[in-house]
């Protein structure tokens, strides 16, 4: 913790004088069990990772009530759940190295595929071109898979957590252990990485890409949240002072976050709740 605290205090103290881009709105009530990524679903639903629960809790987006729960105590380690294009939901269950495909337009949601052996997946992503890419942060490579079989790979991202599109089809992977966020091709090829020291990176785990193209960063071991519009590769705006605590502007440990129009959804996971909040900047 004193390390991290160090780290904050050289790299993340200029981003202090960043504005918050969005005010508290609501928060659920504390009775998540870690809770890591969270997506919008084709429903409209939140669908929350909720890691040591071993399960995906659905909830009300608007009121953050829970409204059902799929696959607990099977779900071992989950940590994130993306949507493929047709609509069958990808869940990366960490403890059981694999990524679970699972169709919850049924009348009772079941699990229809699986990819297995892939160490610590802490991330995926169903991508708008039919590959689903799997970060196997155990090994340190992000693997691009066509009906289930490895097809690309990029290695050196260890400790790696997210992987998400932007809006050109690119893809950017939060390089937890290096503190910087890596974009790269669809095919995997290196385009560059955001590390500069006004962003204050100590630990980006999960992100989301906004409407404008701008980037959503959960900066776990620094308490924030960062609004970053990666063209220009600045610093929008900031939540979280850097400590951890509870109450508007105030997360610990912080790891999902999604975007439905200008609502904005974050995983407080280490107070074990879903917060919302309403965007102040456009």
């Amino acid at each position: 913790m004193r390390l991290i605290l160090i780290l904050w205090l050289v790299f993340g103290a200029s981003t202090s004088l960043a504005q918050p881009f969005a005010a508290f709105d609501k928060a659920s009530k504390a009775e998540l069990n870690d809770p890591h990524d969270l997506t919008i679903g084709p429903d409209g639903r939140l669908y929350v990772a909720d890691k040591f629960g071993d399960r995906i809790v659905i909830m009300d987006p608007e009121t953050l009530e829970i409204l059902s729960i799929f696959g607990e105590g099977v779900l071992f380690g989950v940590h994130d759940i993306d949507f493929a294009p047709d609509g069958l939901a990808y869940i990366a269950a960490t403890g059981a190295n694999s990524v679970y495909v699972v169709d919850f337009s049924l009348p009772e949601p079941q699990i229809v595929n699986l990819i297995p052996g892939v160490i610590r997946t802490e991330g995926v992503l169903a991508h708008s071109n039919g590959r689903v890419y799997i970060m196997a942060s155990g090994i340190g490579e992000l693997v691009a898979f066509e009906n289930t079989r490895p097809v690309a790979g990029i290695r050196g991202l260890f400790g790696a957590h997210d992987v998400v599109e932007a809006h050109d089809g690119t893809i950017w992977v939060a390089d937890s252990s290096r503190a910087q966020l890596v974009h790269l091709t669809a095919g995997l090829e290196l385009i560059g990485v955001l590390n500069d020291a006004k962003f204050g990176f100590v630990g980006p785990r999960y992100l989301a890409v906004d409407d404008f193209g701008r980037l959503l960063v959960a900066d776990q071991d620094a308490h924030r949240i960062l609004l970053i519009d990666p063209e220009t590769q600045t610093l929008i705006g900031v939540l979280g002072d850097g400590a951890p605590g509870v109450g508007p502007n105030k997360f610990d440990d912080p790891e999902g976050v999604a975007v439905l129009g200008s609502v904005y959804y974050f995983a407080d996971s280490d107070n074990d709740r879903i917060v919302r909040y309403v965007v102040l900047l456009n």
